[in-house]
Formats: structure tokens, sequence, C-alpha cells
């Protein structure tokens, strides 16, 4: 799709279609569909940017509850998204040893408890290894960094997604 189709698009199919670059968090697109026209790729995604850095801190951590823990029971359950269940599989968190699933809920658990949000990281940019050994070291951030930290991994989630709704030769990598 190009960008003069996705400025034509009525605001029903617009969240239709990039809905959920924001992981289940459609709310965010519904607001940008209004900044139409885009010039580019780089253009909408600057405005789903500056629509998240303009949330309170509140909507920001809103946003990254609406993440499932990776390797969660959402994955073992298949409930996850089709884009999350593709960028964990893609990750290897489906294919876990039975010592890697219960580190993996250990952290999880033990970084939800710490932060009161999931941890996010761009699983199309890593493997099980580097997340497993992000999610320990970013256990030991404070709440802001960390805030901040998720927030930036999300804006990379939302860019990996945009551009393989737009472009027909996205590359998994930044």
């Amino acid at each position: 799709m190009d960008i003069a189709t996705v400025n034509t698009l009525p605001y029903e199919d617009f969240v239709n279609t990039f809905g959920n670059v924001v992981e289940k968090c459609p709310i965010v697109t519904a607001a940008v569909w209004s900044r139409r026209p885009f010039v580019s790729f780089t253009d909408l995604e600057a405005a789903i940017s500056e629509f998240i850095d303009a949330l309170p801190e509140s909507g920001k951590e809103g946003i990254l509850r609406c993440h499932p823990d990776l390797a969660g029971r959402d994955l073992q359950s298949g409930t996850l998204t089709r884009e999350s269940q593709q960028e964990q599989a893609g990750a290897g968190m489906d294919a876990l040893s039975s010592e890697e699933t219960s580190r993996m809920a250990r952290l999880n658990r033990e970084y939800k408890e710490r932060f009161g949000f999931p941890f996010v990281i761009c699983a199309r940019m890593s493997d099980k290894a580097g997340i497993l050994r992000h999610l320990s070291e970013r256990c030991r951030n404070e709440r802001a960094a960390e805030r901040a930290r998720g927030i930036e991994e999300v804006k990379k989630i939302c860019r990996l997604r945009l551009q393989s709704l737009l472009l027909s030769d996205a590359p998994n990598k930044l």
C-alpha cells in the first residue's frame, strides 16, 4: 500500500488497517487519522510517535500495559494478536526449554511487580537469548528510565509493523 492510498482511506478502514501497529491501541491510529495527508511513511510514523510522546506518563504506561508478557500465558493459550504471535515466534519465544520458560516467567513476574507494566522489547530485533538478557538487566532500572525505554521499544515495534503494511520489501531490522 502506498502513502497516497493510506491518505484516501476512510476512518474505519484506516483504524482497521493500522489499529494494531501499537499493540491493542487502536486509539493511537484513530487519533492520527485526522493528521492526513501524510507525505510519506516517515510522516505517518512521526505522527504516531508524536501522539505517544504527548501522552502523560500514565498514558504511556497504559500503552505498555497493552503488551503481553513475552512467552507468557497468551502465547501458550494462542490468544496473542497475529502480529505478536509472529514476532514472538520469530524470536524463538515459542520454542523455549522448560528451564528458559521458568526463567522467563520468573523474570516477567519480577519485572511487572517492580514497574507495574510488562517488559516490552522489539522481539523482531532480538532472539531468545538477547530477550532473556535484556529482561534480566532491565529489571534493575529505575521506573522512569524503564518507562522511557519501553516506549522506545514500542516505537520500534510500530515502525516495523508499519513497514510490513506499507513497504513490500520491509526488512526486519531498523
